[in-house]
């Protein structure tokens, strides 16, 4: 790799960060930048993030950007979007965030077909608020507030929203991603893009499901984190595209 330079971001601003150690959001804006950067949208784009691990991203994306009340994003970009509509608007999300209180926001914007781009982190756990369990949290899996492991009997099964917004009319790219590896990241990066891209054309609402590791809530190691996901997050949450509208034209 001698010789090759990889340059920063325009659209990511280089400072530290609030995220804890072995935290897999760095990546993911690291990816939401160079598309930025590389579809040449920096100075019309505008981010929106509500509360979450995700609540400070405003501080690290180089552009407009506008905070959300918990779950309230994507009423907010579609507010944004409509007024702007020139605009390239993307909500970053949490899974508590997005799956919880804000399930009804999500899935009704798709469901109206809002030009708007989601981009959506999948750890399976509240993490800003102390580990909680969240609609993603696995069958089994241990929380602060699944002290034994969620139990399917009393609490139900993970939500899989890619999925579920795939079978909307409104929903035009919908798919789920992960940054556990170099290949992956790659596939990551151009779903990303790919998203983004049908805002630009005005096709519709675009969400890309990125899973990502929590190794201070998940109580592991970084690396013990990574293989976690990649042992128990992948095989219940399967990668790929699951709606692309504009290969079936």
């Amino acid at each position: 790799m001698e010789g090759i330079l990889f340059a920063w971001p325009q659209a990511l601003v280089d400072i530290p960060t609030h995220y804890c150690p072995g935290c897999q959001h760095g990546l993911a804006h690291r990816l939401v930048a160079e598309v930025i950067d590389e579809l040449e949208i920096q100075k019309k784009t505008i981010g929106v993030v509500p509360v979450g691990c995700s609540v400070m991203a405003d501080k690290y994306f180089n552009l407009d950007a506008q905070e959300a009340a918990h779950g309230r994003a994507p009423a907010v970009a579609t507010g944004i979007k409509r007024v702007h509509p020139d605009k390239v608007v993307f909500t970053y999300q949490g899974d508590g965030d997005i799956a919880a209180i804000g399930m009804a926001e999500i899935v009704h914007a798709a469901a109206r077909g809002e030009k708007i781009t989601t981009i959506f982190i999948n750890n399976a756990i509240y993490g800003m608020t102390g580990g909680q369990m969240a609609p993603t949290t696995l069958v089994n899996q241990v929380t602060a507030t699944s002290p034994f492991g969620r139990q399917q009997s009393s609490t139900g099964y993970p939500i899989r929203l890619s999925e579920m917004l795939a079978t909307l009319d409104g929903a035009k790219y919908i798919a789920r991603v992960s940054v556990n590896d170099p290949a992956n990241m790659n596939k990551a990066k151009k779903a990303i893009k790919t998203a983004f891209e049908t805002q630009i054309r005005g096709e519709g609402f675009a969400m890309v499901e990125v899973l990502a590791a929590c190794p201070t809530n998940w109580g592991l190691s970084p690396v013990n984190a990574k293989r976690w996901l990649e042992e128990n997050m992948l095989p219940q949450f399967p990668l790929g595209v699951y709606k692309n509208s504009a290969e079936v034209k």
